[in-house]
């Protein structure tokens, strides 16, 4: 039987001119959305495009292959609601915090803090709440923690900063804090990173699919 995953664009680094040459892991995703061959699709948010791409250019090649199987659920996912930036840098941050090297720790801390803290603005929250994950992250390096809370009293970050400088550096910062991390497999957690935040924006974008919503208990069962 013809399969046709034999006629798709091999996953390699960096840009390709078509798919012939191969292919990044958002060109495949332009192609199989019938858009323009390009590593920057209208189908994707921009920033969870450019994690995409991170994740394939610093992915080993054994392990990019498998990386394939998540290029459909990242089509369609494409929003202007500022919430969705906010998520990807959060997820992105509160992954690499506990891993990455001292030297990265307050970067990535005071990510956390600007992204729970746009999200608060934007949900009309009172300043400060940490979600249960930051908190979790930020627990790991309490030096850093400190030093970002002191930081971050003194700066007050616009929307569109953050979404043109912020958001991007902190996705930036933990993919490169991830890949230099002193752990056994950064390949299996950028892969991890990548799967959870395509789920937290679908989640935003699309809503809870139907089969997780329970089903309403009638009133005279």
């Amino acid at each position: 039987m013809d399969n046709h995953l034999d006629h798709m664009p091999v996953l390699s680094r960096g840009r390709h001119r078509n798919p012939k040459r191969g292919a990044c892991f958002m060109e495949l995703a332009s192609y199989l959305a019938g858009e323009r061959w390009s590593d920057h699709p209208a189908c994707t948010h921009p920033l969870l495009a450019a994690l995409a791409r991170l994740v394939n250019d610093n992915t080993s090649d054994e392990s990019r292959a498998k990386l394939v199987g998540l290029v459909p659920s990242i089509i369609g996912l494409s929003s202007d609601d500022l919430r969705v930036d906010a998520r990807i840098a959060l997820r992105c941050a509160t992954t690499a915090l506990p891993v990455a090297a001292a030297e990265r720790q307050l970067a990535l801390a005071v990510s956390v803090l600007a992204a729970e803290e746009m999200l608060a603005r934007l949900d009309g929250a009172p300043s400060g709440r940490l979600s249960e994950a930051s908190r979790r992250a930020m627990a790991e390096v309490p030096h850093a923690t400190e030093q970002a809370r002191r930081f971050s009293r003194a700066a007050r970050i616009t929307e569109k900063g953050f979404r043109r400088y912020a958001a991007p550096n902190a996705v930036q910062l933990s993919v490169v804090g991830i890949v230099q991390a002193c752990i056994s497999d950064p390949d299996a957690l950028l892969r991890r990173l990548l799967e959870e935040t395509i789920a937290d924006c679908d989640a935003l974008i699309r809503g809870p699919r139907t089969a997780d919503v329970p089903e309403a208990t009638p009133a005279h069962a």
